[in-house]
């Protein structure tokens, strides 16, 4: 009995002295959640990809975290920017998806951002983007001639400035010598599609790949309720043949060199795309981690497939290449943050 008390006694002293390295070893995000705060309406598109992401990279993720969507819109994802940057614990709980052109706004000296564009920790991007800009198809304005010679400028919904529904009218003004009257504060896209169903506004401009994704857009087409006047890749989008690029119509134009450089440092944040980032400080081998699972969920058939059935578009971006590019957009010198102050001006 003495002899078996003793036994119990040493596994048990080798049982306390090991667990310490055992716990130590398990994984970090084991029994943990993690959230994605998405700066926008739920139910847009960033929200929906947000939470296809989120289904995936949690399996890919060491410990298989949970992962759930915290939809914090307003000031076109601005809010939620801010709190990823200064609220959030850099220790790979919270991830944001915000807007891709943010970086806009740091660059024009808004009071309203606070952070640094280049020091979020970027984990990636689920696509490429390139924009359109559609009016109400039983407006007087049917053609981009039509706005240059109205009376009365069209009204476009935005959320507001440092996206698209902002940037896109600016430059067609700046570019193209047309007029826009912006109206923005409205919260997300599904409150601008009921805008412009209403009446209230004629106009928007928005991702491509959004318009041939969801509701009311199908519906839309199918009805002719509007029409589209440009796009902003450098070649047409298969979906748009009849539909002229923004580079097509500076061409037609005669727009000045200087004008056009302003247009391919905006439409830069299409290569940004629908990022995603950690707040700044996250320690190396977590952004190694969160980095690798993203990275492997953007590739996983299921995901995919998905995708497909949603009719969106996968075109990833590693978080190397978005610091990256975001690192450069903001190195602007100040000849062209004057200008982008006078062109993005409220």
């Amino acid at each position: 009995m003495k002899k078996q008390s003793c036994i119990v006694a040493a596994f048990l002293l080798s049982f306390l002295a090991w667990s310490p390295a055992l716990l130590a070893q398990a994984p970090f995000y084991q029994g943990k959640t993690v959230r994605i705060v998405v700066g926008y309406l739920a139910g847009d598109g960033f929200d929906v990809w947000a939470r296809m992401v989120g289904r995936h990279m949690g399996k890919e993720l060491q410990g298989n975290p949970d992962i759930i969507v915290q939809n914090m819109p307003g000031a076109s994802s601005m809010i939620a920017a801010n709190y990823i940057y200064n609220v959030a614990k850099p220790d790979g709980l919270t991830l944001g998806a915000t807007g891709g052109s943010l970086y806009l706004d740091q660059l024009v000296g808004r009071k309203e951002v606070q952070f640094d564009w280049a020091k979020f920790t970027w984990l990636g991007s689920t696509e490429k983007t390139t924009w359109l800009f559609y009016m109400r198809a039983d407006t007087p304005y049917k053609t981009l001639e039509d706005i240059r010679k109205a009376s009365e400028p069209p009204k476009c919904s935005t959320t507001g400035t440092g996206t698209s529904g902002h940037f896109v009218p600016r430059l067609l003004e700046v570019t193209l010598g047309l007029k826009f009257q912006l109206v923005s504060g409205y919260q997300g896209g599904s409150e601008q599609d009921l805008a412009l169903e209403r009446g209230e506004v004629q106009c928007r401009a928005l991702s491509i790949p959004t318009f041939f994704s969801r509701e009311p857009f199908h519906s839309w087409r199918k009805k002719g309720l509007v029409r589209v006047l440009a796009q902003t890749g450098r070649k047409r989008d298969p979906r748009l043949p009849d539909v002229p690029t923004i580079y097509e119509l500076m061409d037609a134009h005669k727009t000045p060199d200087s004008d056009r450089r302003l247009v391919n440092v905006i439409l830069a944040s299409g290569s940004i795309g629908r990022p995603y980032m950690a707040p700044p400080g996250l320690p190396p081998a977590r952004v190694k981690s969160l980095r690798d699972a993203f990275n492997r969920a953007m590739g996983n058939p299921e995901l995919l497939a998905e995708v497909n059935k949603r009719q969106l578009e996968a075109d990833p971006s590693t978080g190397e290449e978005i610091e990256a590019v975001a690192t450069e957009a903001v190195a602007q010198p100040p000849d062209v943050i004057e200008r982008m102050k006078k062109l993005l001006g409220k």
